[in-house]
């Protein structure tokens, strides 16, 4: 085994033990290499590292204050890599590739500067500071790490390009007034950038060094071109964008109050440079393409607004795949009363979450809007007196006064790891992102019956069919009905866009079909939007939830306890006033708020 670099130091005589500790206290603390934290104490020069690295692993030492790097050869690499393996190519020699790097031995780096060059990569050793240095010189100190950093705020160092269009961006073009930023807000007109980002790229084939390339410039069309794709959907208030590539075809797609809509068709010689930029964005390996990563982008939309996204990039057949979901926390409804609850519902769920303890559960499909609900539970149930713990897989909002937990299913921290920390750290409440399996569940329900009030969510399709996936997962019946106090189960249905929305004639026997009675059909007045520029001509704007919400009652304990199946608890329920999804619904038609094809699309019809 090589000796390690302070042994070498001490071996030397460079520095002594008591200096080694207090280095390696340093770098346990500000999370830098060893040797910058001997230079940054002053217990080391940065020739004496240099030297004794270039010693250790075998490879020449650099001066790079003596170099003049050409920019044919800068252009290999972006400024994103450089910064984050702390490396910049030198040289080029036939078809081997000269870099400089602060930890030569870092092979995984080598290896993606080889695989996204295709050069031989021939390492040299140069000081951390030096190498800095020589990419504040060559790429700009504010630049590229404005592009990196998944958090673009407003520190000094990181407010040049990239962020000033989006601190800019409520007050307008004017604020600076600059092409750039013109062209960056206006987000209507796409023909040009693309026009724009076509041209930019010469090789007609796929080449995806220069698909890589071509992101490195923050004025490239490529860059207007996603940020304008970003910027749009965030006025439209779009929750998610899609970009797809496929044989003959690169399109996004936005989904827009659930339902998804086709916004732009790419030329497919921009979709590497577009994937790239994005996951440049999302601080993601852009030289990763054979398997799917997961990162976050989160921007500064003006003084008071942000925006975070979240991205997931798959490998496809054509091409990789990348969805990004937007999280704006400006539009996050915590107010329980506006969710679309009726009176009943309400009150029911609000007396189980202040209960003092016991098991809520919310279910329902992918963006369903359960974590909202949870959230608002939350909030109201926020106060200095509770200590409340979550474990959240991702953690979408930061809610203030609450200890949020990110789940790392690759370390092992995963729901049921961290329920057995909460119960370590004395919670009053505690939410789990989603009960997946018969561990998670089982410390969960432990946790409801020790005294603790415990949140969470489950996919099933309504509530009652909760009952029977926790007894599928292998808890006991007398566990779920003594812990679970109420289930909710929720939809998303799209609303009527107030601008054009109009009454419409519904045959009376289309309304008993869907659920009304034969003695509420005069007194309906059924509402559709028409379609108009407002709502984008789709005749919805916004959505509202429908709930289902099933209280544990004693009837329904006893059920549980004999097994009953989900058809059972259902009826029984309703016989005891639980107010279906369908009929949730029907009450928002009454309201005149949706539209029968809307609410026959979320439900079923019962």
């Amino acid at each position: 085994m090589s000796e390690r670099l302070g042994e070498i130091l001490i071996r030397e005589g460079l520095v002594t033990s008591t200096q080694l500790e207090e280095a390696l206290r340093y770098q346990s603390t500000h999370g830098c290499r060893l040797g910058s934290a001997l230079v940054k104490l002053k217990m080391a020069s940065e020739e004496d590292i240099t030297e004794v690295l270039s010693n250790q692993f075998g490879v020449p030492s650099v001066n790079l204050s003596s170099f003049d790097v050409e920019d044919s050869v800068l252009k290999l690499i972006p400024a994103e890599v450089a910064r984050k393996y702390m490396l910049i190519p030198i040289s080029r020699t036939g078809a081997s590739l000269t870099i400089a790097m602060a930890d030569p031995s870092n092979v995984f780096a080598q290896d993606d500067i080889k695989f996204m060059t295709g050069y031989h990569v021939e390492p040299v050793v140069a000081s951390e500071n030096a190498i800095r240095k020589a990419i504040d010189k060559y790429f700009g100190s504010g630049k590229s790490l404005a592009v990196a950093s998944t958090e673009i705020d407003t520190r000094e160092e990181v407010k040049s390009g990239y962020m000033d269009d989006f601190d800019d961006f409520d007050s307008g073009p004017a604020a600076r007034g600059t092409d750039a930023e013109t062209e960056f807000i206006n987000v209507d007109d796409f023909d040009d950038l693309v026009s724009g980002a076509v041209d930019e790229l010469e090789v007609v084939d796929e080449d995806e060094e220069d698909a890589i390339v071509a992101v490195e410039d923050l004025e490239a069309p490529i860059v207007k071109l996603v940020n304008g794709i970003l910027i749009k959907a965030i006025n439209m208030g779009v929750s998610d964008i899609h970009f797809e590539p496929y044989e003959k075809s690169f399109r996004v797609r936005n989904r827009l109050d659930g339902v998804l809509r086709k916004e732009l068709g790419l030329p497919l010689k921009i979709k590497d440079a577009v994937t790239s930029r994005v996951k440049i964005m999302a601080n993601l390996d852009i030289s990763e393409r054979r398997l799917p990563q997961d990162g976050r982008i989160k921007m500064r939309l003006g003084p008071k607004r942000e925006m975070d996204f979240r991205v997931s990039t798959l490998p496809t057949l054509f091409g990789e795949k990348i969805v990004l979901r937007l999280l704006d926390k400006s539009n996050l409804q915590t107010d329980m009363t506006q969710l679309g609850f009726s009176e009943r519902q309400l009150a029911e769920f609000q007396e189980a979450i202040h209960k003092p303890y016991g098991m809520c559960l919310v279910t329902g499909p992918t963006g369903s809007g359960k974590t909202t609900t949870l959230y608002s539970a939350l909030t109201q149930l926020n106060s200095i007196s509770d200590n409340i713990m979550t474990a959240e897989d991702p953690v979408e909002y930061n809610l203030m006064g609450i200890n949020q937990v990110q789940m790392h299913d690759a370390i092992g921290l995963n729901f049921a790891a961290s329920l057995r920390s909460f119960l370590r750290q004395d919670p009053d409440i505690i939410m789990v992102g989603e009960i997946r399996d018969f561990e998670t569940a089982e410390i969960a329900i432990k946790a409801a019956l020790t005294g603790h009030m415990v949140l969470s969510t489950i996919h099933t399709n309504d509530a009652p069919t909760t009952i029977n996936r926790l007894l599928n997962m292998g808890v006991e019946p007398f566990l779920v009905a003594s812990s679970v106090i109420s289930i909710v189960a929720q939809r998303l249905a799209r609303t009527n866009c107030p601008k054009c929305s109009e009454s419409v004639q519904v045959p009376p026997e289309a309304l008993i079909h869907i659920g009304f009675m034969e003695n509420e059909i005069g007194t309906i007045d059924v509402k559709k939007g028409r379609g108009c520029p407002h709502c984008s001509h789709t005749g919805y704007k916004g959505r509202v939830a429908l709930f289902e919400v099933l209280t544990i009652t004693d009837e329904i304990r006893e059920l549980i306890l004999r097994g009953a199946s989900a058809m059972e608890i259902r009826e029984t329920a309703v016989a005891l006033g639980m107010q279906t999804l369908r009929g949730s619904g029907l009450e928002k038609i009454k309201e005149g708020r949706t539209s029968i094809e809307e609410i026959v699309r979320v439900t079923y019809g019962n």
